[in-house]
């Protein structure tokens, strides 16, 4: 959502440290800034989406508090990655398509446990495996329809999955059809390969996906925007995310990337279809790459349009303590299942005693006060890859640190051992968000300290993730994240670690990690036992970092967002540490 990370997602899912980023896993541990306020932790709801409801029936009840139309504004200091369904992989992209295509399954805020649960959503269920979780079939439900009033076919669905093969053409999606899909290593998309993709077949409304090896979690997989409808003569290919054809409540009216996007109601959407959304607002505008102070001080001082504004950035120290001293009703809290990285570019810091000097160095807490984070609540010292309410996660410190004590004598001592003082580190930083800047200013001083050079390289805030994610890029650490694509380590280190699939055009393997004991481990445990499964992710996760250490873990995160006074039906999105949008309104 591996990202906002869902995944960073996306990869998933995180942007550099700013505070306006995804929100992880609040667990344990205050800070000054909140000494007095009890941590959420994940458990309280925060169960990252591991809830499941088959038999979820449209339509989904508007609340009585809700006026008849009205516009709600979103502000952001985010700049989503792309629109496009294929490509939405960032918890941000995924979560404003929610709002315009619908996928074969979905996360839906479930009230009464403060969770959001797998509900269906395109399919009449949760698709049904065979015995051993090599094929997957769902069927489509009758009345769905395109924003043009054309109906949704399967075969739609069809090529919309073979469409996400065309991994040069439309880069940086979900990568799991590559590894887990029948001819994933070999299918190119239907741009390169002319003849229909052979892995996914339709009969009537019923769509079968083939799979190379058992994958029991493709109805987690099936909630990704990757799973609409996208009909084969409509495709404008990398033109496409400017204006996806809308099978959700909204549709786009006006988009200018980078900049903003207006969406308004789609007339051919039929609630009685649609057992996770409602359509009451009649339009969403939202507003990317905006000032944090302005944003923040738009929806405090909750005046004109101030009351039916939102943001999905977590909010500074000084608001925080602000808002909560006016009695914080109009602060949504939670927690999202995403680790922050220092991911280290295996192929150029090759000696772990350089890696490990890097996490010595690192110094977490006053990056995170830099960036404004509130310590404790929006960003929580972690040292397991795995973020809190994990599966068969291991609780580990392999530098002995607790995730925020730097140490520069100890990475100066590393660095003396390596025969390599002075090591310069580059990493990326974004000119144009004053967050990023105070950070990086931070970061160079705590390198120095540990006897490192910092060089930080200059982008923005709109080409940070393209560069990031370039393998070319002139730097050797990514600062990024990761979110559970569903609740297990098998939407983590499958997606990210796995050497043996780093030569595959564009699967996310941003520490560039290759080797060949760990790639046996997956192996081993994808055949596993299901109920062994989890366990053995944990110890996973522990034996790279013991063994390799090819990441510095710089924390979980949770969610502190702020609404106006007159937005009804914002919750936390434990799935993506996003408002929940499906479910929103102007109140009366």
């Amino acid at each position: 959502m591996g990202n906002t990370l869902m995944r960073l997602k996306k990869s998933a899912v995180a942007i550099l440290a700013t505070a306006s980023l995804l929100a992880l896993a609040a667990c344990g541990g205050s800070s000054d800034s909140n000494s007095d306020k009890p941590v959420p932790t994940q458990g309280e709801g925060g169960g990252a989406g591991a809830g499941k409801n088959p038999d979820l029936k449209a339509p989904r009840a508007v609340p009585d508090d809700a006026a008849p139309g009205g516009t709600a504004t979103v502000l952001t200091a985010v700049v989503p990655f792309t629109l496009d369904p294929t490509r939405a992989y960032y918890t941000d992209s995924t979560a404003i398509m929610n709002l315009v295509t619908r996928a074969l399954t979905q996360y839906v805020y479930d009230p009464d446990t403060n969770d959001m649960v797998l509900a269906p959503d395109m399919a009449t269920d949760l698709g049904r495996p065979n015995e051993d979780n090599t094929e997957w079939t769902f069927t489509l439900r009758d009345g769905l329809k395109y924003e043009d009033g054309t109906d949704v076919k399967a075969e739609d669905v069809a090529y919309a999955i073979s469409r996400s093969f065309a991994i040069e053409e439309l880069p940086d999606g979900p990568t799991y059809q590559l590894q887990f899909f029948q001819d994933g290593d070999t299918y190119k998309g239907p741009y390169k390969d002319k003849s229909p993709y052979k892995g996914v077949t339709v009969s009537g409304n019923d769509i079968t996906i083939k799979m190379s090896q058992p994958f029991p979690e493709m109805d987690y997989y099936a909630s990704f925007p990757v799973f609409t409808g996208i009909p084969a003569a409509k495709d404008t290919k990398e033109e496409y995310g400017n204006h996806p054809l809308a099978t959700g409540p909204y549709m786009f009216e006006d988009y200018k990337p980078g900049s903003s996007l207006t969406l308004v109601k789609n007339p051919n959407w039929d609630p009685n279809t649609d057992p996770g959304r409602i359509q009451s607002v009649d339009k969403w505008v939202f507003k990317f790459g905006e000032d944090t102070a302005k944003i923040e001080n738009t929806i405090v001082s909750d005046t004109g349009e101030g009351q039916t504004t939102l943001s999905y950035d977590n909010i500074t120290p000084p608001t925080y303590k602000k808002i909560t001293a006016e009695g914080g009703d109009r602060l949504v809290t939670g927690t999202s299942p995403c680790t922050y990285m220092w991911y280290l570019d295996m192929r150029k810091i090759t000696d772990i005693n350089v890696r490990k000097a890097i996490g010595y160095a690192y110094p977490y807490e006053d990056v995170w006060k830099a960036t404004g984070e509130i310590v404790g609540l929006t960003r929580v010292p972690g040292t397991s890859i795995l973020p809190p309410g994990t599966a068969g996660r291991v609780d580990y410190d392999v530098l002995g640190i607790k995730g925020q004590n730097t140490d520069p004598e100890k990475a100066k001592e590393l660095l003396a051992a390596a025969n390599a003082d002075g090591y310069e580190i580059k990493f990326l930083y974004a000119t144009d968000d004053p967050l990023s800047v105070a950070g990086k200013d931070q970061i160079v001083k705590g390198l120095e300290a540990g006897g490192f050079t910092a060089t930080p390289i200059a982008s923005t805030s709109e080409k940070i993730r393209e560069a990031r994610s370039d393998p070319d890029s002139p730097i050797n650490v990514r600062s990024s994240g990761w979110c559970s694509d569903w609740p297990s380590g098998g939407s983590w280190f499958p997606a990210q670690w796995d050497g043996a699939l780093a030569d595959l055009e564009g699967m996310p393997n941003p520490s560039m990690f290759v080797e060949a004991d760990a790639d046996a481990k997956q192996k081993e445990i994808l055949a596993m036992d299901a109920n062994d499964v989890p366990a053995a992710w944990g110890e996973f996760d522990k034996f790279i970092e013991e063994t390799y250490y090819p990441a510095v873990v710089t924390g979980y995160s949770g969610t502190a967002i702020i609404r106006g006074s007159k937005i009804g039906g914002m919750y936390n999105d434990s799935v993506r540490g996003m408002p929940t949008f499906a479910d929103m309104y102007i109140t009366q």
